[in-house]
């Protein structure tokens, strides 16, 4: 049976669109179940046309929750070993209640085929795109302006943190909802909204469905302290991308100028001062810190993959703008328990950590 559908709207960020039938006539609509009950193990069955087989039901797990493997720009996805081949893209994934909890959507392989991972849109996900679709005709988003990124054991140690979950704050968009709440680089996101973040994904996650210009708590842990700051979230700007404002802007690449630089021997580098028109030189749009002039191949440093024109904002969560700054902020710190750096290079800001 074929039916002529219209496109009602939608969004390429999450991969989802809403058609209306032009007939409905002995239709049964398929019940919705709710993803993000769904756990690692439990059996599920896929439905679709692939190679134009058509209805086509293959059994699996759900092996895996909250992949990203980079296809889309919102990704939560639910992977499973249930076989999804080329033609499955768009139909059911299904528990054994009978309920959709997924929507296929790709797979993982090197042949083309079916090698065993799948990945899903968690039906909650696309539930909040068609809803903002047919109420809006677009989906509106809320966020926050922040570049993230996981808070795991070894970070956490160089942090010298006691928190056992959370994200760190690596960077602020100018003029965002984070920068006008106070929020900075190295303050740490526990919680949002009364939920623990344990994940960049997971605050996404959290953020993008709330309402937009509403304050909502966020409790952070700044300098070992906790903090519960109010933040009043902003309309995602149809342009906006995480990764684009985290970039530093690379300009025309040029060595860099003479200046006198020094030796941090422990790390194995060599650091000086930075100034605006060195950041120029080095094709960077940042403006304080301590640029990386030279590293020993065979030191610490080059093991946590420094290199030369990268540039130390800070330690921790301490900036440093000089290079006596930087040896200070450095006086207390060990090796052996890691350092972490906020480092920035045209790539974008991130923590490293040091260690022996």
């Amino acid at each position: 049976r074929e039916i002529m559908a219209t496109l009602v709207g939608a969004d390429p960020r999450s991969d989802v669109a809403v058609i209306q039938l032009a007939e409905t006539d002995n239709l049964v609509p398929a019940k919705l179940g709710n993803s993000d009950e769904m756990e690692v193990g439990d059996w599920v069955l896929a439905m679709g046309s692939p190679f134009g087989l058509e209805m086509t039901v293959t059994a699996g797990i759900i092996s895996a929750k909250g992949r990203g493997p980079g296809i889309n720009d919102r990704e939560d996805y639910l992977q499973t070993d249930a076989a999804i081949n080329p033609g499955n893209s768009g139909g059911p994934l299904i528990n054994i209640k009978g309920e959709v909890i997924g929507i296929n959507t790709a797979i993982s392989s090197r042949s083309g085929g079916y090698d065993g991972i799948g990945f899903t849109i968690p039906i909650n996900m696309a539930n909040f795109s068609v809803n903002q679709i047919v109420d809006h005709g677009s989906v509106k988003r809320a966020f926050l302006g922040v570049g993230i990124q996981p808070l795991d054991r070894q970070l956490r140690d160089a942090l010298e943190v006691e928190a056992t979950h959370g994200v760190a704050i690596i960077n602020i968009q100018p003029e965002s909802p984070a920068e006008k709440s106070g929020l900075k680089t190295g303050d740490l996101i526990l919680e949002f909204n009364g939920q623990k973040v344990d994940s960049p994904r997971k605050l996404q996650g959290i953020v993008e469905v709330l309402q937009p210009e509403k304050a909502y708590p966020m409790t952070v842990l700044r300098s070992g302290k906790k903090e519960t700051i109010d933040v009043t979230l902003g309309e995602m700007p149809d342009d906006y991308s995480l990764s684009s404002f985290n970039r530093n802007e690379p300009e025309a690449e040029e060595s860099p100028q003479e200046t006198t630089q020094e030796e941090l021997a422990g790390l194995g580098i060599e650091v000086q001062d930075l100034n605006a028109e060195f950041a120029e030189q080095l094709g960077l749009n940042v403006k304080e810190g301590v640029v990386i002039t030279s590293v020993d191949e065979e030191g610490p440093a080059a093991s946590a993959g420094l290199s030369p024109g990268i540039v130390i904002a800070q330690v921790g969560s301490q900036k440093v703008n000089t290079v006596e700054e930087l040896k200070k902020a450095l006086e207390d710190k060990s090796l052996d328990n890691g350092i972490a750096l906020l480092v920035k290079s045209r790539s974008g800001n991130r923590y490293v950590v040091i260690k022996n």
